[in-house]
């Protein structure tokens, strides 16, 4: 099939999400002027960047995450894991501003070292940001949409030493959840490794993944 979004789909549901998948989810913290803190998971969410660490995350509206980063010019991304999928997914609600869903959600906070918004204490890993950009999207025709980007330099990285494995972060242990289109996840179990041609050693076509 071929379709113009814009002349819809046809569909019983829209396939975009589930084409772009799996996404890594934002499971964003922040804290508003008054110092109160926010959490909330994103599916628009990934690195951008790589040498400084940056990463971004989208709002499809003006919701809390991106309105505290942008008044705070801070957020953490907190890494969502299988055990923890619970507790993201409560705090995927619509609290009203200034109620807690690191409370709602029953997850310990743990302070941050380089910004004033907490994390999720049970995450393996958190990422520290500043906000280095954010902008409104834009559509074809220059019309202002409800969208909002947030690109934040990572300033500081905790992890857990119980998910470093032989001197690297120990993905599969972890469990990473990812998201995919419609209410779907799925969860990072097993990797492999292959070599790029630029490797040392080499790749070579139909070279055994290991």
């Amino acid at each position: 099939m071929f379709y113009e979004p814009r002349l819809g789909h046809g569909l019983p549901h829209d396939p975009f999400k589930a084409i772009i998948a799996p996404r890594p989810i934002g499971w964003i913290s922040s804290i508003d002027t008054a110092g109160r803190p926010n959490l909330a998971p994103y599916s628009f969410f990934n690195a951008v960047h790589g040498n400084p660490p940056m990463l971004a995350f989208t709002s499809e509206s003006m919701k809390h995450s991106a309105a505290n980063a942008i008044a705070t010019g801070e957020f953490t991304f907190n890494l969502c894991t299988h055990a923890l999928f619970e507790a993201m997914n409560i705090s995927s609600g619509a609290l009203s501003a200034g109620e807690s869903e690191f409370e709602a959600a029953g997850l310990a906070t743990a302070p941050g070292r380089m910004v004033k918004c907490p994390r999720v204490a049970a995450s393996p890993a958190a990422l520290e940001c500043k906000v280095v950009q954010s902008m409104q999207f834009k559509d074809v025709d220059g019309k202002a949409l409800q969208g909002w980007l947030i690109i934040g330099q990572v300033i500081g990285v905790h992890i857990d030493d119980a998910y470093i494995t032989a001197g690297r972060f120990d993905t599969a242990r972890a469990q990473p959840l990812a998201r995919c289109g419609y209410r779907d996840y799925s969860v990072v179990t097993e990797l492999f490794e292959a070599l790029r041609p630029t490797d040392a050693g080499g790749y070579q076509p139909g070279q055994p993944d290991r």
